[in-house]
């Protein structure tokens, strides 16, 4: 049987996901943590882009809500917000997802994105619909 990390990262494989070098490495419906390069999505001055925060947001956002609507329903992410508070040259960040409402219909994680000097880079918050496949 394949371990969890297995199984998230096969399921990312050729999407955005994959591209942009996302890898998770702990997950739970009430807890994601994954980190993404610097390199290679940033922005035209040489900072990371800021939507690639959203998109590292997102997805450890929405794998917990995946994984709290449970076997034969999806995450479908409706709402996300972002403040960018200081820039990211280089190296990883790291994301840390963690819920702060699980429904029937509804999930909600606060992501924090910090550089590998621990300063946070972002904050952000992710809405996810619940729904049977």
């Amino acid at each position: 049987m394949r371990s969890l990390k297995e199984q998230v990262s096969a399921m990312h494989r050729d999407t955005l996901v994959d591209r942009m070098g996302i890898e998770i490495t702990e997950a739970s419906p009430e807890r994601v943590v994954g980190t993404m390069p610097v390199e290679g999505n940033i922005q035209p001055y040489g900072l990371l882009h800021g939507g690639a925060s959203c998109v590292l947001a997102e997805t450890l956002g929405s794998t917990g809500a995946a994984m709290h609507a449970g076997a034969g329903r999806i995450a479908v992410g409706v709402e996300i917000s972002a403040t960018h508070h200081r820039s990211a040259t280089s190296g990883l960040v790291t994301g840390v997802a963690t819920r702060v409402h699980g429904g029937r219909t509804l999930a909600t994680y606060e992501i924090e994105i910090v550089d590998e000097q621990g300063r946070r880079v972002c904050s952000s918050r992710l809405t996810c619909m619940l729904r049977d496949t």
